[in-house]
């Protein structure tokens, strides 16, 4: 039988608690929500000097992606910019977020042999989609 959860339950109070959940569940992914595919291309639109390229290159790469992917992501990233406008309660600018959900929604097929390598990018790449929402997502 299926499990059932409530989330009145006093052990979903704490709000690390649902967030560990959330990284898990995407870092358990058999792929990420950014399929591996898309690891190189978003890292050299990151790379890109001209920050109006950079979001032009991002959008079309999101737009790009297979629908679900496109649908959790656009939800996610959505969630994840209502708790950016909260920071002054819960310190979450959009370098924390970054931080925090760049390695698990972005990451290569297999891991550099440094881990540094790339990581500064994958977490610019979910700062990119928060700051420029609107123009990445745009319907």
């Amino acid at each position: 039988p299926e499990e059932q959860l409530s989330l009145a339950d006093p052990e979903w109070s704490d709000v690390h608690v649902v967030t560990g959940a959330l990284k898990l569940f995407f870092r358990e992914l058999p792929e990420p929500l950014v399929p591996y595919e898309f690891f190189d291309p978003f890292i050299e639109a990151i790379k890109l000097l001209d920050p109006q390229e950079q979001v032009e290159r991002v959008a079309e790469l999101v737009q790009s992606l297979p629908p679900p992917n496109y649908a959790t992501l656009r939800y996610l990233v959505a969630h994840l910019r209502r708790v950016m406008e909260r920071v002054d309660v819960n310190r979450m600018t959009r370098q924390n977020i970054g931080i925090v959900f760049g390695p698990t929604l972005l990451r290569p097929e297999r891991e550099p042999g440094s881990l540094a390598a790339g990581m500064a990018q994958q977490n610019q790449a979910v700062e990119l989609l928060l700051e420029h929402f609107d123009r990445i997502f745009s319907a």
